[in-house]
């Protein structure tokens, strides 16, 4: 028998160039946000970004310069213990992000002295840009990288190693700048953090429904024509009762939720209903499914 020639995947040019420019974007906002707002006022918003104002105020050395140094020793420990493809992903951003904040520096003045306006400004503008990079499969290392380094050695969850990373630069900036600039780098990050998670998730979050009903039908009718969102039916069964149930499953608008309670009450006020958040949803009557 003769074996057929396997077919490879084509490079897709298309979504690399896209990459490409998403994660370029994103890095001149991130170096915006550092040169306009954190780097003037002192601001260390955690991880290698943080260690590297440190050492612009402390020894004048340039932040673009600190930053690929500083990730240099973490792209070799995350090569030998992560693999090659994770710190390929994160060699592209860490480069461009430095390369950003060197080019901005000289250009941008500035925006403000004051701490509440640096630290609540300069968080939205950074969480763009990381939340960005992040959006097209990249990163810009530091913390980042050493999170996924100390997860993998030592046991514990990335979540965790990125946390007590930026506590300890926040640490470093009580001593160096003073209790009053870390508690503002310390709201920017808070603030960063958040950006970047409605950049990722989504800002429109609509509501996932679960209803467990005696009147499948009925609610499911009227949720068709009266809110005009489907409905997946389940046929379900009581653990403790054995009784028979229905189980349907909606996604609606976060305006649609008051009718949907609504509806449910007329019809079966003892259904059991779960409402949570839905951070994305992609399908008929929401956006379609896209890379990106």
């Amino acid at each position: 028998m003769k074996l057929k020639k396997p077919d490879f995947k084509k490079i897709d040019f298309k979504n690399i160039a896209i990459d490409f420019v998403g994660i370029t974007v994103g890095s001149f906002i991130l170096a915006i946000g550092m040169n306009m707002f954190m780097i003037p006022n002192q601001l260390a918003p955690g991880g290698v970004s943080g260690l590297a104002v440190f050492l612009y105020h402390i020894l004048s050395v340039p932040v673009g310069i600190t930053i690929i140094v500083l990730n240099i020793p973490l792209f070799i420990v995350g090569f030998l213990t992560l693999g090659s493809r994770v710190v390929v992903q994160s060699l592209l951003g860490t480069f461009l992000f430095s390369l950003a904040v060197e080019i901005t520096d000289p250009l941008l003045p500035s925006a403000t002295d004051d701490l509440m306006l640096a630290a609540v400004y300069g968080g939205v503008v950074m969480g763009i840009g990381v939340g960005l990079v992040f959006r097209y499969r990249s990163s810009t290392g530091g913390t980042a990288l050493l999170s996924l380094i100390l997860a993998k050695t030592m046991g514990i969850t990335p979540g965790q190693a990125l946390l007590w990373g930026d506590l300890v630069v926040l640490a470093l900036a009580v001593f160096v700048f003073g209790s009053e600039p870390a508690m503002y780098a310390a709201l920017s990050l808070f603030i960063s953090i958040k950006v970047v998670d409605g950049i990722l998730e989504g800002l429109g979050m609509s509501k996932s429904v679960i209803i467990i009903t005696r009147c499948g039908a009925e609610i499911n009718e009227r949720l068709l024509y009266e809110l005009g969102r489907g409905v997946t039916r389940i046929e379900g069964q009581g653990g403790y009762t054995g009784e028979g149930r229905e189980v349907l499953l909606c996604v609606v608008t976060r305006q649609q939720t008051a009718s949907l309670k609504s509806i449910i009450h007329e019809v079966d006020p003892d259904a059991f209903v779960i409402i949570g958040n839905a951070t994305e949803v992609h399908g008929e009557g929401f956006k379609k499914m896209q890379q990106h």
